[in-house]
């Protein structure tokens, strides 16, 4: 070893801030380590696979047997594993052990100061950083490592302890591949016992397609011979007919890093015009950067049983991201790359089976278990709201997927399907009712719903934020139409009695007052007779933007047109017949200012003038 070349360094302070939290933080699940490192080296050796592939002409042209190797030393209390991957440059050693390179890090880092021990640990193999866990149980932390092209005897070495500080030095190495060496803490002995180590590959590392082996030395013969720990056949590649669902389970657990089960999986052999596996997981929770839209997001590709790449976000829509698993192709090329998977035909055809499969199999949970169903629309209904606009060809199956609130169910949870409202609809309704809101209880209280709850006419309460966006997109469910309750329809006043005991005359002429008065600051006015307990309400015009839509703008800073409303007036309400009596102009006119304000208030939650509102009810109040 030559020290005349060794170089110290200063971890990014992001990675500082990371290794300050691993260490101190994270207590429950310390064994997590080994999991993360056999996943290193697993990733590395299908990285020298494929190079050898595709690249035959750059690398060594003998036989490949891939293997990772662990040796426990319990004198000097280090635990030594090694894989003959790709291994790595010092270019290499340092943007991969001194960094992180992956976008979102500082939201990794106030979001894992903010959960608990337990999550912690899923946390860290989710976002990428797993080998920074072996400092959990380490003091000191070794990597030699050289890169399968290096034609020389040189590789490269790493150390650090963890707080703040690495060194880099060239060191003598015949073999390409990496060894990392973990010297104990004191606290840390029984990761020493083989027994352990071997639990722990068992728990996490059993299905990755790499033989791992245990050094064991008999103290009688002096001789040292490797145990393969781990099965080491791909789970996908077996006959489904002889997969456990303790397996399927399991390799969940090694592809995701949950903690928990799966809710349901689906795995499937084609054959035919193209062949190809796939083992697709639906999670029980989400994961923490699935609302980042950015962030990548999809599944493990394999080509011809050759790992190809993480997170090939072509073979699922967006709205998908939640899915988990594996596609192994027969007929992509393995010298795919992202560009090219983009415009691939064959991509483009497994993607539409891939996304109708994920979508049938979420309809049969729906169907066959609702329950389970509802745990699932809980936790990723928002997602699956965003495949209406996103996706028009599946956009039936995906209706039937929908849970909403509505009057009827009296409950905040999402639990009703298209189907059974429909089912529940009166005779003479023809349409879908619905209201757009900021929160299930505006909703709910809103006076739009009181001619609607008087005659038990269900209404669907919606309050998530896509909401609005996506019923410009979802405008019929088996052939039967929706209308937002606040906006101006034939149909509504259908539902309506118009009998009345005030004459025409006087209602025409009460009418005619309010437009003089307000003018251009409504659309219209008009009489009706759908309140019941409030004086008046606003509508939109059925080609207006809506309240909601323009509250959506307004907070993504986009320019909204200023909304005329139609003004609804109740004529059998206390309030307005007493208006109807006032004589006197001024206050007249006052009152019919504060009934719209008050009408646009109830529908938008504000005014442009809360003052002058304020004003006119003091001067009412005080005549």
């Amino acid at each position: 070893m030559n020290n005349n070349n060794k170089k110290t360094h200063i971890f990014k302070s992001e990675v500082k801030e990371l290794l300050h939290l691993m260490i101190h933080s994270l207590y429950s699940n310390k064994e997590i380590f080994l999991r993360e490192l056999i996943s290193n080296s697993s990733d590395a050796i299908e990285k020298i696979r494929f190079e050898k592939l595709y690249n035959p002409e750059k690398y060594i042209k003998n036989s490949y047997i891939p293997k990772i190797q662990i040796s426990i030393n319990k004198t000097e209390k280090k635990i030594i594993i090694s894989d003959n991957g790709i291994g790595m440059s010092p270019e290499e050693v340092i943007k991969n052990l001194g960094t992180i390179a992956k976008s979102g890090t500082k939201s990794f880092l106030n979001q894992i100061k903010n959960i608990k021990n337990k999550e912690k640990n899923e946390f860290i193999g989710q976002f990428g950083v797993g080998f920074y866990s072996s400092f959990i149980v380490s003091e000191t932390v070794s990597v030699y490592t050289k890169h399968a092209s290096n034609t020389t005897d040189s590789g490269t070495l790493w150390i650090s302890n963890g707080q703040g500080e690495y060194s880099i030095e060239t060191v003598s190495m015949k073999e390409y591949g990496t060894k990392i060496v973990l010297s104990l803490k004191s606290s840390e002995q029984e990761f020493l016992e083989t027994w352990k180590i071997k639990q722990i590959i068992k728990k996490y590392s059993d299905h990755i397609s790499i033989p791992i082996e245990i050094e064991n030395y008999d103290e009688k013969t002096k001789t040292i011979s490797w145990e393969k720990i781990n099965e080491a056949q791909a789970l996908w590649t077996q006959n489904k007919n002889n997969i456990t669902k303790e397996s399927y389970q399991k390799f969940y657990k090694y592809i995701t890093n949950d903690t928990e089960n799966p809710l349901i999986w689906s795995h499937n052999k084609v054959e035919g015009n193209q062949e190809y596996i796939n083992l697709l997981y639906i999670p029980k929770k989400a994961t923490w950067d699935m609302w980042h839209r950015e962030n990548k997001h999809g599944l493990k590709l394999y080509v011809k049983h050759v790992f190809i790449m993480d997170e090939a976000t072509q073979f699922l829509p967006n709205y998908l991201r939640f899915v988990k698993g594996i596609i192994d192709s027969q007929d992509l090329p393995l010298n795919i790359s992202r560009e090219i998977l983009q415009d691939s035909a064959i991509t483009h055809i497994l993607r539409k089976t891939l996304t109708k499969r994920i979508l049938n199999m979420l309809n049969k949970l729906a169907t066959d278990n609702n329950k389970k169903y509802q745990k699932f629309w809980n936790i990723f209904g928002l997602v699956i709201k965003e495949g209406i606009a996103e996706d028009s060809e599946n956009q039936k199956i995906i209706s039937n997927l929908l849970r909403f609130s509505s009057i009827s169910t009296q409950n905040k949870e999402q639990n009703l399907s298209l189907k059974n409202y429909i089912h529940q609809m009166i005779d003479g309704q023809k349409k879908i009712y619905f209201i757009t809101s900021d929160s299930y209880k505006s909703a709910l209280n809103s006076p739009h719903l009181e001619i609607f709850k008087d005659k038990k006419i269900d209404v669907l309460l919606l309050s998530d934020r896509i909401d609005e966006w996506m019923m410009n997109y979802l405008t019929e469910f088996n052939n039967i139409k929706f209308q937002s309750v606040s906006k101006s329809d034939d149909s509504l006043e259908k539902l309506v009695s118009t009998k009345n005991n005030d004459t025409d005359n006087e209602l025409n002429n009460f009418i005619i007052k309010i437009k003089k008065i307000l003018k251009n600051k409504i659309k219209d006015a008009r009489i009706t007779y759908r309140l019941k307990n409030t004086p008046a309400i606003v509508l939109t015009d059925s080609a207006d933007m809506s309240t909601q839509m323009a509250k959506i703008f307004s907070a993504a800073g986009q320019p909204v047109p200023k909304i005329k409303y139609i003004l609804e007036i109740n004529p059998k309400h206390p309030l307005v017949e007493k208006i109807k009596t006032v004589k006197d102009e001024q206050e007249f006119s006052n009152w019919i200012e504060l009934l719209l304000e008050q009408a646009i208030l109830a529908e938008k939650g504000s005014l442009d003038n809360p003052h002058v509102f304020i004003n006119r009810i003091n001067n009412l109040l005080t005549l």
